[in-house]
């Protein structure tokens, strides 16, 4: 059996996804894509493709190395995410050649159902509360918010308290029996990370994330050691090799995107990684169906995984939504905040391959948005 075909495809909303077929016709999915940059990936997806035509596609680990060890510059968003798709593509095909999930695969499965959780938004308390009591009428038992959008480098009394009883409506809504979290998507400074935790410590988030720019994670100890909340990063970082200092800083959730970094295949070794800290693994995933299915097999075979992220409505999501390229929805049902075991091979989803290639004759081209400060000056997004 050998690789004759990758194919890559442009779907909205924002998405990027791959297609590698064999010369006896089985054919894997992965989703390699950077937001924001999708069409450089796929300029990338189809450069590694050199390197796998004509190969046994069961030869994954050393496909890895090739794909990311073969040239002389390494590493990158741009990179690990065209491997990620391929690698997960690849793991696709293994688990249908060899009827088998790929959870299978990687030692079997340690839980029989995967905590999920979801995003909501919202500005003030009074919508916090109502988004957050839809979702537990959706049947989830955790969420995610903001902590907000603009703060000031150095936060103000009247930002502190906004984020404070933001949070607390959260928790007010879902009462002390269910989770939420708190994502400051790397726009709080250094000189006001710390004060805006404090302020969440009386509503009991089980987790803050990104207090700091991936740039900062050597700052990351100072935070640890002055809360108890734990702290949680991982989105913007690639590699093993790029979790050991946070994971030394103390940080003790993981969150790799397996579109992001090295996808199934290194995303089991940054677990295990983070294992040996006492450290628990939640992947990033606001993306499509396939990198869901892909983090859910990971999930499965991990023995200190957390939670998983999903896009259901998430605000990004528009005209196209997670269910939408996938023949069968109901693998992603969720029941009492958790989603079953798949038992179909591979990823354990079936493709609307019909879809996709519509989707892709229309694309798309979704960028970041810019946001600045009221002074002018550029603001993280």
């Amino acid at each position: 059996m050998k690789i004759a075909r990758i194919e890559t495809f442009l779907v909205a909303p924002r998405w990027l996804f791959c297609r590698i077929e064999t010369d006896d016709g089985v054919v894997g999915w992965g989703e390699p894509v950077a937001e924001g940059s999708a069409e450089v990936v796929r300029a990338c997806v189809h450069q590694l493709g050199e390197l796998l035509i004509g190969q046994d596609p069961l030869r994954i680990e050393d496909h890895w190395q090739t794909m990311t060890r073969s040239t002389f510059y390494r590493g990158g968003v741009i990179l690990a995410s065209a491997v990620s798709g391929l690698d997960q593509a690849l793991w696709d095909i293994a688990g249908k050649v060899r009827g088998a999930p790929v959870h299978e695969l990687l030692g079997g499965p340690v839980r029989d159902r995967v905590r999920i959780y979801g995003w909501i938004g919202g500005d003030d308390p009074a919508e916090i509360a109502d988004h957050a009591a839809a979702q537990v009428d959706a049947g989830l038992t955790a969420i995610k918010m903001n902590a907000g959008a603009y703060l000031s480098p150095i936060v103000t009394q009247d930002e502190i308290r906004g984020v404070a009883e933001r949070a607390q409506a959260a928790r007010d809504a879902l009462g002390p029996g269910r989770d939420f979290a708190v994502d400051f998507h790397g726009r709080v400074s250094r000189p006001s990370a710390p004060r805006l935790i404090e302020a969440l410590e009386a509503s009991a988030p089980m987790f803050v994330e990104e207090p700091l720019v991936p740039e900062q994670s050597h700052l990351f100890g100072g935070l640890v050691e002055r809360t108890s909340i734990p702290i949680a990063t991982g989105e913007r970082l690639y590699s093993r090799q790029e979790f050991l200092p946070i994971l030394q800083q103390g940080v003790t959730v993981l969150q790799p995107d397996l579109c992001h970094a090295g996808g199934i295949s290194e995303v089991r070794r940054i677990a295990a990684l983070g294992e040996t800290f006492g450290a628990l693994l939640a992947p990033h995933c606001p993306l499509g169906p396939i990198a869901l299915a892909a983090s859910l097999q990971v999930d499965f075979a991990t023995p200190n995984f957390l939670i998983q992220e999903q896009s259901l409505g998430i605000h990004y999501n528009v005209g196209n939504d997670l269910l939408d390229y996938l023949v069968d929805r109901s693998v992603f049902e969720f029941a009492e905040g958790y989603v079953a075991r798949p038992t179909g091979p591979g990823l354990g989803i079936e493709v609307d391959e019909t879809a996709v290639r519509e989707a892709d004759k229309k694309g798309h081209a979704w960028r970041s948005p810019l946001w600045r400060m009221p002074d002018g000056s550029l603001s993280e997004w």
